[in-house]
C-alpha cells in the first residue's frame, strides 16, 4: 500500500465518477482511467472528492467503486479517499473500509457553521481521533464550504494533530496563504501543500511554495508537465504549457457546469464511455458541446506551435 505523506508533491488527480447512460457504475470506464492516469505520471489519485459526485452515491455504491479502483491502482501510488461526512461515525466507517481496502489515505473538509478558529481546530481534533493514524488531507475550499479558515487555525491543526499530513489549498484568492504557510516558524513541521480550483493558479502557487496539484482538470497530463518544468526551473516552459490549456480551463471553471464539461471532455478523449452524471445533474446542450469543441481544436493548433 502507498500511503499518503507529508512528501506528497506531483499531481493527485481528482478523479470523476464514471456512469453509465442509465446512471449505474461504469467500472470498465473506471479502469480506463485509472490506467490513463498512471502512464501519465500521476503521482497519486483522490476519490469521492467534491467533482466525484459521492453525494450522489449510496454507500454500498461509494464502497464498491472504492474497493474496485483501488485494486486496479494495486498499490503504485497512493489513492486518497473523499471521507467528509456531517457525522464522525460514518467518517469513522468509511475511513476503517478504505484503508483497509488499501487506500493511502482521507480528504477531511470542514462542515458548514464552523466560524472561529477555535470550532474549526477542535473539530480536526476530534476527527482526528475518530479515524485514528490514518493520514489526512485538510482540505480548505471557503467557496464551496463556507468555512474560512485563517493561518493561525491551519497552524494549530499541523502542531497538534499528527496525522494531518497535506493540505489541499482552494481559496480564492489564497496566494498569499501559501506564502504565509511557507514562511519559517509559522508551521512547526513542514506538510504537503497540493491545490485545487482545477489548476487554474498553478504556475504562481508553484512558485509561492506549493508542491502540486490536488485537482482535476480534465488534461491531467498539462497540470504534471508544469510542474515537472517548474521544479526543474523552467518557469518559462511550464508558462507556455499552461497559457496553451488556459481557455479550457477557464471554460471547465464555470460553477454548476464544470463537472459536465469536464465528464465530456474526458468522454471525447475516450478515457470513460459516457459524459452522463448521476441525477440531479444535466448533460451539455448541443450550443455548449460545440463551444468545447471549438475551445479543443485551437488548442491543439497552439500545441502544435509551441512544439
Amino acid at each position: 500500500m502507498a500511503r499518503l505523506t507529508e512528501e506528497a508533491r506531483g499531481v493527485y488527480v481528482i478523479t470523476v465518477t464514471p456512469f453509465h447512460e442509465d446512471g449505474s457504475l461504469d467500472l470498465d470506464s473506471t479502469d480506463r482511467m485509472v490506467d490513463t492516469y498512471l502512464e501519465q505520471g500521476a503521482t497519486g489519485l483522490t476519490v469521492l472528492g467534491m467533482m466525484g459526485e459521492a453525494p450522489k452515491l449510496t454507500l454500498g455504491e461509494a464502497r464498491r467503486f472504492i474497493s474496485h479502483l483501488l485494486k486496479r491502482v494495486d498499490g503504485r501510488i497512493p489513492v486518497v479517499v473523499g471521507v467528509s461526512s456531517p457525522g464522525f461515525a460514518q467518517m469513522q466507517e468509511l475511513t476503517r473500509a478504505v484503508m483497509d481496502d488499501g487506500a493511502g489515505g482521507v480528504m477531511i473538509a470542514p462542515p458548514s457553521g464552523l466560524k472561529t478558529d477555535d470550532q474549526i481546530v477542535t473539530y480536526y481534533r476530534q476527527a482526528a481521533e475518530m479515524i485514528g493514524d490514518t493520514p489526512f488531507v485538510l482540505q480548505d475550499f471557503p467557496l464551496a464550504t463556507g468555512v474560512h479558515m485563517s493561518v493561525s487555525a491551519i497552524a494549530r491543526i499541523v502542531r497538534d494533530v499528527p496525522t494531518c499530513v497535506c493540505l489541499k489549498h482552494e481559496d480564492w484568492p489564497g496566494l498569499e496563504k501559501i506564502t504565509a504557510l511557507r514562511d519559517k516558524g509559522v508551521l512547526d513541521r513542514r506538510i504537503s501543500i497540493l491545490c485545487g480550483n482545477g489548476g487554474l493558479f498553478l504556475p504562481e502557487e508553484m512558485a509561492r511554495g506549493a508542491d502540486g496539484a490536488m485537482t482535476g482538470f480534465c488534461y491531467s497530463e498539462m497540470m504534471i508537465d508544469v510542474i515537472r518544468h517548474m521544479e526543474a526551473g523552467d518557469a518559462d516552459r511550464a508558462q507556455d504549457i499552461f497559457d496553451a490549456y488556459l481557455p479550457m480551463m477557464r471554460y471547465e471553471q464555470q460553477p454548476g457546469l464544470g463537472l459536465a464539461v469536464r465528464k465530456y471532455v474526458l468522454a471525447r478523449r475516450g478515457l470513460i464511455a459516457s459524459p452522463a452524471l448521476r441525477r440531479p445533474g444535466g448533460m451539455l446542450n448541443a450550443t455548449a458541446r460545440a463551444e468545447v469543441d471549438r475551445i479543443l481544436a485551437r488548442q491543439e493548433a497552439r500545441l502544435a506551435r509551441l512544439g
